[in-house]
Formats: structure tokens, C-alpha cells, sequence
């Protein structure tokens, strides 16, 4: 992993003073991977007896699973079938927290590569809508390509700014999910590319284009729908910062408490 930018790791510290040590050690251990079951094409307790192993339930995800040490799950035939999508354990959350009923209208407003709008597809049932949605053109094309690989149905999948999908869509969804783009401070482990690009000036302009999409999202919502704001970075300006702006501007909105599924 590339050096961590010393305004990172000073911002860090003054977030968690007594827990920073604790922070900078987590960067040493062993990473933890996941799978979430396609509950689609298999039932989740189901699952383990396909794949021998020592399988662990993810506690917060009803059909997560944390993946053995040293199992090649990408090389499976199961993969490829689309029985689970391979996810770490934190990235399943957002999806998760959104309370999705059949028959709803669900907007994936950042929906690439396709981890979060497959699991909320699922719990459609077969029923209502899903627009699932990446301002990138490749991007886009990769989740076309795993929604169809997990057997989704009545799905939209479109190519467009959140402001763009506003125009057509006002008021008009029950349930939205914007997983946003951010300054990736949650993937450092992950991607190199992540730790060479960040600076304070990269937190400022995600915050920033944070609210906009968050305006466009707010504009789709139907009267009484639920819309969950999540990111993979740890900066206040682009988590608790957004939310107060978004928040102060909507004043229709509140804060809701996320339970578990």
C-alpha cells in the first residue's frame, strides 16, 4: 500500500484520538472478503453445503457471508452463474438498510458495478420497478452485464446525470439509494490509486458534487419515500457535512435511525 498523505492521517487523528493507534494497525491485518447469496436463484442457508468450507454468517447481512481463508471464490462455476456476488462485508450494508417491499418504485441513483442494485432487485420479488443508475458509460455497461447475470427483472438500467434523470422522474420513487461517489479514504487498503489521488482539495469537491446529486435525489423522492446517503469515506465534509447542508435545504427531511434488516 502507498504511503497515507500525512494531512490524512493528522485529520485521522484528530477524529479518533484515543482509537487512532487502533486505526493505523487495522491497515496491517488481514483483509476480510464476503459474499452475498442471490437469493434469487438460491436460499441462504443453502448455500454453504455447494462450496465445502468453514462458512461464517456476516451479522448484519441476512444472506452475507465472510469468505474462508484462501478460497478462490471468483474461480467458481457458481460465480459465473451469478448464485453470489462477491462483495466485502462493509459494502453490503448500504443496500441493506434500505427498506425495499414488493411493488415498490427503487431508484440506485450510483449504481456501478452493480453489488447494491442486484441486492435490492431481490427484494423486489419479481414485482414493482428498479432504474438503476451510472453516469459512466463503461460503468453502466458492467452492471447491465451482472444484472442480467443475476436473473433481475423489471429493471431499468440508464446512463445519466442525476439532474437528467430529475427531469423525468419527479416525485416518483418510493425508495432511493445514493451509494455516492466520494474521496475513497474508506478504500486505501484496496487501491493504491485511491491513496495517490486523495488531497483535501479532492474531500472539498466530492462534498460538493455530494449535494448536487443529493439535490437531484431529493427531487425523485415520492411524498413519504426513504432515501439512504451512504459513502467508503471517513471525512466529516463529505458524511455529516453533506447530510447538514442537504438537510438545512430540505428542510422536509429528517433523519431517520437505520435498523437492521
Amino acid at each position: 500500500m502507498a504511503q497515507l498523505p500525512q494531512e490524512f492521517l493528522t485529520r485521522m487523528q484528530d477524529m479518533l484520538g484515543d482509537e487512532f493507534d487502533a486505526f493505523l494497525t487495522s491497515y496491517d491485518a488481514p483483509r476480510t472478503a464476503g459474499l452475498r447469496v442471490n437469493t434469487k436463484k438460491c436460499r441462504t442457508e443453502d448455500f454453504p453445503p455447494l462450496v465445502p468450507g468453514t462458512w461464517k454468517k456476516i451479522p448484519w447481512i441476512p444472506n452475507g457471508y465472510f469468505v474462508p481463508d484462501g478460497m478462490r471464490m471468483g474461480q467458481s462455476p457458481l460465480y459465473a452463474a451469478g448464485v453470489f456476488y462477491l462483495q466485502e462485508p462493509s459494502a453490503m450494508t448500504p443496500a441493506s438498510r434500505l427498506p425495499i417491499e414488493p411493488g415498490e418504485r427503487v431508484l440506485d441513483l450510483c449504481a456501478a458495478p452493480g453489488g447494491k442494485a442486484t441486492e435490492l432487485n431481490a427484494r423486489l420479488k419479481g414485482t414493482g420497478l428498479l432504474v438503476a443508475n451510472d453516469i459512466s458509460n463503461a460503468r453502466a455497461k458492467a452492471l447491465l452485464r451482472n444484472l442480467e447475470l443475476f436473473g433481475s427483472e423489471n429493471v431499468l438500467v440508464t446512463n445519466e446525470t442525476p439532474a437528467g434523470l430529475a427531469d423525468v422522474f419527479p416525485g416518483f420513487f418510493d425508495k432511493i439509494l445514493v451509494d455516492t461517489p466520494c474521496s475513497g479514504e474508506g478504500m486505501f487498503r484496496k487501491e493504491e490509486a485511491a491513496v495517490t489521488d486523495w488531497s483535501e482539495a479532492t474531500v472539498a469537491m466530492c462534498a460538493a458534487r455530494q449535494q448536487e446529486i443529493l439535490a437531484s435525489a431529493a427531487e425523485m423522492l415520492a411524498p413519504g419515500g426513504r432515501l439512504v446517503y451512504s459513502t467508503c469515506t471517513f471525512s466529516p465534509e463529505e458524511n455529516e457535512g453533506v447530510i447538514s447542508a442537504f438537510l438545512h435545504a430540505h428542510p422536509a427531511f429528517s433523519v431517520e435511525p437505520v435498523e437492521a434488516p
